[in-house]
Order: structure tokens, then C-alpha cells, then sequence
């Protein structure tokens, strides 16, 4: 049998990995798995609005590359900003936070993987990185320079491992209030006539579950799965019905709210979402979709 062809190219590659994450599982593995399902949603979409690829999930690693360093650039401040803030109201103890390493250079693929020194490079420069922090090297250093609202701190040469040479290491240093514009790939077409019944419809669903969304007993969530059987609040409907009265506490209510309404392209969805979570895990993300929508 032939081997599988090897393709070589340039990219940016963007590795993150979740800081302690075997102490917190350590301490409470549900809840860890709960907070890690929840992060782990907002960081892949927004490696998939900054048009990025992701390539290895290894548990609470995370491997995703891009056509422009530019936007794996921006894609690491979205995520280290939208982490940052879906951990405000967790306790200390309870944070999970991630390291982003950047690097551009020439990498392989083959079978739907990534290889060579371009990726361990960046795996090696998330290790190095700050708590909620980015490195990159000076190869990104250079190219985004002028380019984007950061400054970078020369940390030195840095021997790593498996790296024959050493790599000179710069820390991100980024505004916390510098909102870097990604782009959503899925093209927003004018509606047509058809369309606009979908979506005056969905209002309607989205006006009736926000009427209901608080029942207690599970009688008016049932008379939406009578009306709405395909909705799509369904699934989050029988889950609640599933588990019994819930409190808004649990992050899995937040995770399956959000995971109902993201693919739906549209906006009333997004904006209930929000509605629901003003202060959500989901939030940047959603803000992203709707602002992009409205253009």
C-alpha cells in the first residue's frame, strides 16, 4: 500500500493547554469536565471565526492552525479575554485558566494531523507562557509589529525540548480592553421571502420558550415540546425535564442553552442567549456572531 502523500507548508500555529488542570480534577473531576466543556466550546469557535483549523484536542490541550498569523494572533487575545472574564465569578480555587504559545514556521500534514518543529516550537512556547498569558517567538514578533494593539517583552533565548537550537521568546503584552475583530467564514446572504418566514418563526419559538424558560414543575416545558417537538430549545427542554428543577449555578444549563442556539444562524437566537446570560461563558462568542450578522 502507497504511505499517504506528506504536504509541507507555512503556517501560524496556536497551542494552548489548560494551566493545573490535573489538580482541578483532582479536587472535583464533574465539575472540572462541566467548566472545561464550557471553555473549550468558546475557544473552538472562535479558532473557527478567525478561519483557524483545529488539528489536536488531547483533553485540555489544544492545537488549531491558521493561514495568517494575524489571526491566530487575535484569535489568542479573544480567547485569553472571553476565558478571562467566564472566570470572574468562579472562585479562585475554581478558575481554569489557559497558556497560548504562537509560532510561524513550516510544518507538515499528513492523515489530518500537524508535525514538525513549527508545531512543538509553539507546545514549547505555551509552556513558557504566564497564567492567562501568550509567547510568541520572534519570528511572530516581526511580523506583527505595527500591526495589531500589543506590545511584546523580549524574555530571552530559551533552549526548549527537542528543539536543536534555542528560540528567542516574547511575552504579549495586551490591552484587557483591546476587542480584536475576528471574522465569521459562514457568508450572511440577503433573505428571501421564504427565509424571512423561518426567521419571523423563530422569533415566535423564541418569544414562547423566554415565557417559559423559568418553569419549575415542568408542565409548560412539556406544553413547548408539544408546540415545538423539533425546536430548537427541545433537547435543552428534556434535558431540564430529565434532570429535575435546576439552578442557574449548573454550568451544563448554560453549555446546552448555548449549544442550542449557535448553529441556528439567527440572530434572535444569539440575542436570547444573551438575554438569558448577560455575564455567560458564551458571551464574546455571541457578541461576535450578532455583531458580524449586523453588518
Amino acid at each position: 500500500m502507497e504511505a499517504p502523500p506528506l504536504q509541507r507548508k507555512l503556517a501560524a500555529i496556536l497551542a494552548a493547554d489548560v494551566e493545573g488542570y490535573s489538580r482541578l480534577m483532582h479536587v472535583n473531576e464533574e465539575r472540572t469536565l462541566a467548566i472545561l466543556t464550557s471553555h473549550r466550546t468558546v475557544v473552538d469557535g472562535l479558532i473557527e471565526s478567525a478561519n483557524g483549523q483545529i488539528f489536536g484536542t488531547a483533553g485540555d490541550s489544544v492545537l488549531a492552525e491558521f493561514p495568517s498569523v494575524v489571526q491566530a494572533f487575535n484569535c489568542a487575545i479573544a480567547i485569553q479575554l472571553a476565558i478571562g472574564r467566564a472566570n470572574a465569578d468562579e472562585a479562585p480555587d475554581h478558575q481554569m485558566n489557559f497558556r497560548i504559545g504562537i509560532n510561524i514556521g513550516d510544518v507538515m500534514v499528513k492523515d489530518g494531523d500537524i508535525f514538525g518543529d513549527g508545531v512543538n516550537i509553539a507546545a514549547r512556547l505555551e509552556g513558557l507562557a504566564e497564567i492567562g498569558g501568550i509567547c510568541v517567538t520572534r519570528g511572530v514578533r516581526d511580523h506583527l509589529r505595527d500591526r495589531v494593539a500589543a506590545k511584546f517583552e523580549d524574555m530571552g533565548e530559551h533552549s526548549v525540548k527537542n528543539i536543536p537550537r534555542p528560540i528567542r521568546v516574547f511575552k504579549v503584552l495586551f490591552d484587557p480592553g483591546y476587542d480584536p475583530m475576528l471574522s465569521v467564514p459562514k457568508s450572511i446572504d440577503s433573505p428571501s421571502k421564504d427565509a424571512t418566514m423561518v426567521v419571523e418563526g423563530d422569533a415566535a419559538e423564541v418569544a414562547f420558550w423566554e415565557s417559559i424558560r423559568d418553569d419549575d414543575d415542568g408542565a409548560e416545558l412539556r406544553i413547548y415540546l408539544e408546540r415545538y417537538p423539533n425546536g430548537t430549545f427541545a433537547d435543552l427542554a428534556r434535558t431540564r425535564l430529565d434532570r429535575g428543577p435546576t439552578t442557574s449555578e449548573d454550568p451544563a444549563v448554560e453549555v446546552s442553552f448555548w449549544e442550542s442556539v449557535r448553529d441556528s444562524g439567527n440572530p434572535e437566537m444569539i440575542e436570547a442567549y444573551l438575554r438569558r446570560y448577560p455575564t455567560g461563558k458564551f458571551v464574546s462568542l455571541a457578541e461576535i456572531i450578532t455583531g458580524q450578522k449586523s453588518q
